[in-house]
């Protein structure tokens, strides 16, 4: 294949691919399977490794981008990204709609719109092709996030319309996308987002895309600042010329001709919000017709023309019938209120956080209570109050145990902390909640050991502890319920693969006090060895950038246990991987020409790739970081450097080709 036909091939494919991906992300009617646009992705992907010269910003390649950034730039709105006003009722509506028509009988046209709980953003098109995204900010000035929004798979890279258009609308993350969010970050040991807006505007200010693109965002367009292209008279023809340049836009908006139908899609939608995918938090109500919006002007605030109709808050009424316990694997113990079933925002719930015997104390919730139950950020059941007026007398007072309903063992209360905790290291939930962490995805990762089969082992004595799990035997497991010969086979060689896990799979996998992933990796770099971290001293382990007092002395108390290192002597014998396998990079080197120092990538190479170099330069002790400024050191410029190469000849930044990098390198 020549060049020509190549860079044909590879214009066809992106087309495909392009169209494969709006059939998808946006109608949500794929054409074709799966495993058809992956073949074809990966066709596209192997002629752009050969051919880096075609390889252009739309292509379904370059969704994620490269290098995190150092800091987000500033953006000014052309056009303000002003906020709109609010209604909460019924009179409120009524009030609009006289404001909208000058108190006269003139009719006048509305837009009702879902009001989207996620993130405003701003997206411009030049020529056709994406390039700019920017949060909503305070309305004038935003943040240039362009790489992240570049990961929303429902976003066109590309539009047909070579007029320059400024495109709004609201990113979010779809219910499924945040529970399996939060799953994960249970599983890290992270704080859990309280709510889908939360997660979606923590995922887009990322300086690393790669982080964003993991969240599984989606998008929503509604309406434009600058307009470049063919004049539109109405917001109604505004959604439907959006849908036709391919963007994706909420289908579930109607056009109301008063002020009635208004309030009976309000009405209609306060109802039936629990039933869709993704959160709402009201309703968007606009005059429809833009000359009208024009004549109606702007407060100081924002437009006169359009309106926010908030939903109330949803709460229902149950009866709290039982408090009950549980244990986690730090010996925590959790009170959770069992409910009799009640429906709330789309679900039936029957169980609802308590969090804390304090919490109970300040809000006096008593067995047998009918209490308000509402959903933290419409997704986590809660009990907000007990209603007092409504006791019988018959209600009970709860109290926490003095020892632990799973072992007995006495209860303590640690210093500075609410929480009650069972220290009993050989506590059966403990251990049981330990070895589901184990094999969880983001510690030893074993395909087919989830929490029931975990159960089940435990519960048949067949584990105790994590090594035991390496000592299962094929009979044995063909003995339990539910097991085949397939199922045991598969179990036992993902079993026997993730012995070969690198060093931080396990090191999380222990489950240590405030070691989550992140510093389980950071740890594992550091000291490449399980021996060297066993040995590890509290000023050693505090010398590591990102791990604290806390870190450091939670580690080196949970190696001094002798059942730990009887643990690790048993894990190791057992031919479990105890080293680092990733790519050791160290800050520590000093005698190079990039110690210390700032250094910027930027355009095509042809002896590394991107990830190659940075590598090099930081195992030399340089940092490389997405933007040039003035602390940067070197800006290392391959073909098409673009802009960074102008603004590092403006700051008087050291620039590099890659033979000058080679050079250094091998010097």
């Amino acid at each position: 294949m020549d060049k020509q036909q190549a860079q044909d091939q590879i214009n066809v494919l992106k087309e495909i691919l392009n169209q494969y991906g709006y059939e998808y992300y946006v109608l949500d009617k794929p054409s074709v399977p799966d495993s058809e646009y992956d073949q074809k992705l990966q066709e596209l992907m192997n002629l752009e490794e050969a051919y880096p010269e075609f390889v252009t910003a739309d292509s379904p390649t370059q969704r994620v981008g490269g290098e995190p950034l150092d800091a987000f730039q500033k953006v000014q709105h052309t056009v303000p990204m002003l906020s709109l006003g609010n209604a909460f009722n019924e009179q409120d509506l009524r009030d609009f709609a006289r404001r909208a028509s000058g108190g006269t009988d003139e009719p006048i046209s509305f837009v009702c719109e879902l009001k989207i709980d996620g993130l405003a953003v701003s997206l411009t098109y030049e020529n056709g092709k994406f390039v700019r995204g920017a949060t909503r900010g305070d309305g004038t000035t935003g943040e240039d996030i362009t790489s992240n929004l570049r990961t929303i798979r429902s976003m066109p890279l590309t539009i047909k319309e070579t007029e320059t258009i400024e495109v709004r609308g609201e990113a979010f993350m779809p219910h499924k996308s945040f529970l399996a969010l939060n799953r994960a970050r249970e599983e890290n040991e992270e704080e859990p987002f309280a709510n889908p807006r939360n997660a979606a505007a923590g995922s887009l200010r990322q300086l690393d895309p790669k982080i964003a693109a993991k969240r599984n965002l989606d998008i929503f367009l509604y309406g434009v600042g600058e307009w470049g292209a063919a004049p539109i008279e109405s917001h109604s023809e505004r959604l439907d010329r959006l849908k036709e340049l391919g963007f994706k836009t909420n289908p579930e908006w109607k056009k109301c001709e008063t002020i009635e139908e208004v309030i009976e899609f309000v009405t209609y939608w306060t109802t039936e919000r629990p039933n869709l995918n993704y959160e709402i938090d009201g309703i968007v109500i606009k005059v429809d017709d833009l000359s009208q919006q024009e004549e109606l002007g702007f407060t100081a605030k924002g437009p006169r023309w359009a309106i926010a109709y908030k939903f109330p808050a949803e709460e229902v009424i149950t009866k709290l019938t039982d408090i009950e316990l549980s244990i986690g694997r730090t010996g925590v113990v959790t009170p959770t209120a069992i409910l009799e079933p009640v429906k709330i925002a789309g679900s039936t719930v029957q169980r609802a956080s308590l969090h804390n015997e304090d919490l109970i104390r300040e809000q006096d919730i008593r067995i047998g209570d009918m209490v308000v139950i509402k959903k933290a950020g419409d997704i986590i059941p809660k009990v907000v109050r007990a209603i007092e007026e409504k006791r019988t007398g018959d209600e009970q007072e709860f109290y926490m145990p003095e020892e632990c309903p799973t072992c007995g063992s006495e209860l303590v209360r640690l210093e500075e902390e609410v929480a009650l905790r069972c220290i009993n290291p050989n506590c059966p939930a403990q251990l049981m909640e330990g070895l589901i962490h184990f094999v969880s995805r983001n510690a030893m990762n074993i395909d087919g050991l989830g929490e029931k089969v975990i159960t089940q082992l435990f519960q048949e004595k067949l584990i105790r502890t994590m090594a035991d799990l390496f000592r299962l035997k094929r009979e044995e497991l063909l003995q339990l319920e539910r097991m085949g010969e397939k199922s045991v086979d598969n179990l036992l060689k993902a079993i026997e693969a993730s012995k070969e896990n690198s060093l931080e799979k396990l090191l999380f996998g222990l489950g240590i006090r405030f070691i989550g992933a992140k510093a389980a990796t950071t740890i594992a770099v550091e000291f490449e060895t399980m021996e060297k971290i066993q040995h590890a001293s509290f000023d050693e382990l505090v010398s590591v950038d990102e791990i604290g007092e806390k870190m450091a002395d939670s580690i080196v108390q949970y190696f001094a246990e002798q059942k730990v290192i009887d643990l690790i002597e048993d894990l190791s014998a057992l031919n479990v991987n105890m080293e680092f396998k990733g790519t050791k990079i160290s800050a520590q080197t000093t005698d190079t020409i990039f110690a210390g120092k700032t250094v910027v990538l930027t355009g095509k190479m042809e002896e590394f790739t991107r990830s190659e170099a940075k590598e090099l330069i930081e195992a030399m002790g340089g940092s490389v970081t997405g933007s040039v400024s003035k602390k940067t050191d070197f800006l290392i410029a391959g073909e098409d450097a673009g802009s960074k190469y102008d603004k590092a000849q403006k700051l008087g930044v050291t620039i590099w080709d890659e033979q000058g990098l080679k050079e250094a390198i091998e010097s």
